[in-house]
């Protein structure tokens, strides 16, 4: 009897710690870039859903913007269609891009948001297409030739990144009680379709939509110092001292990049999370200490 007594009243404890937050944070969009290992787990992925439907159900308007590289991967393999690089990086042949947007906006997004729906929430599948919501351009990477010294272009194929967002279908579905599901393909101003970043493309929404927050999930803890510990709080003069010392290096930059570009688009906190922990996006939203690493903008947070 003692011993439930205790944990009643630490899940009261709990409720009392986060009713501050929920005050503060009430009405507010939060833009999430879902993705990495916690979206192929079974387990994690209906946390995930529990856990966003509880931010709506407490008046927060979660925006989700999901990846699936390793799901495109594997489709890719079962249709025997082979993937060129260039430099590490993936070419998006036509073949390629029609396979992204089948598994993208149909068995990924559709998983979550039947996730999202199994939990008492009510959510929608969308795409950048839709409503032409981001329209995409080409993107275009170049490097220096070894033997003129002249900047070479490297045509990736059907890879683009948001050139301008209307966000008008995404306040529609909030403001009727829907928890928007985005998949990150556009079409572009040519006409063709264009995969694009999952970070890039939710990082384009949250500073469309003006978002409270940007929550990148991914796979580690959050920026980690130089003896490996997390960073819980950063701004951008913190970031560019590290990226000079090499402690922010390879895949952790780009990630940093995208917070800080949402930050000068007017989002107030951008947060790189652990996806893999249990409930990551509610000790971060509802705790005082957090979860991963807050970027903060000029904005009060």
């Amino acid at each position: 009897m003692e011993k439930q007594k205790k944990k009643l009243q630490k899940k009261a404890a709990t409720l009392v710690e986060a009713l501050p937050y929920m005050r503060k944070y009430g009405g507010e969009t939060f833009v999430i870039k879902y993705g990495g290992h916690a979206m192929g787990d079974d387990k994690l992925a209906r946390q995930f859903a529990e856990d966003i439907t509880l931010l709506r159900q407490v008046g927060i308007f979660p925006v989700i913007v999901h990846g699936g590289g390793p799901q495109i991967g594997e489709m890719l393999s079962r249709l025997s269609i082979e993937s060129e690089f260039i430099d590490g990086l993936r070419v998006t042949t036509k073949a390629t891009v029609d396979v992204a947007e089948m598994v993208l906006c149909g068995s990924v997004c559709k998983s979550i948001v039947a996730d999202i729906n199994g939990v008492g929430g009510r959510a929608i599948g969308l795409s950048g297409k839709d409503s032409n919501m981001v329209t995409a351009r080409k993107v275009e990477r170049r490097k220096p030739d070894p033997d003129s010294n002249l900047e070479q272009v490297i045509d990736l194929g059907f890879v683009g990144e948001p050139a301008h967002i209307d966000p008008t279908i995404i306040r529609q579905s909030i403001d009727n009680g829907i928890i928007p599901v985005i998949s990150p393909i556009a079409m572009g101003e040519d006409g063709n379709t264009y995969n694009i970043n999952a970070d890039t493309m939710a990082g384009a929404i949250a500073g469309a939509l003006g978002a409270r927050r940007f929550v990148l999930l991914t796979d580690v803890p959050g920026v980690l110092d130089e003896d490996g510990d997390m960073i819980t709080e950063l701004n951008e003069a913190q970031i560019s001292t590290l990226k000079k010392s090499g402690t922010i290096s390879g895949g952790m930059i780009p990630k940093v990049e995208t917070c800080l570009n949402a930050l000068r688009q007017g989002v107030r906190g951008a947060v790189i999370l652990d996806g893999r922990v249990k409930h990551a996006i509610l000790l971060e939203i509802f705790t005082e200490r957090g979860a991963g690493t807050l970027i903060r903008g000029s904005a009060p947070a």
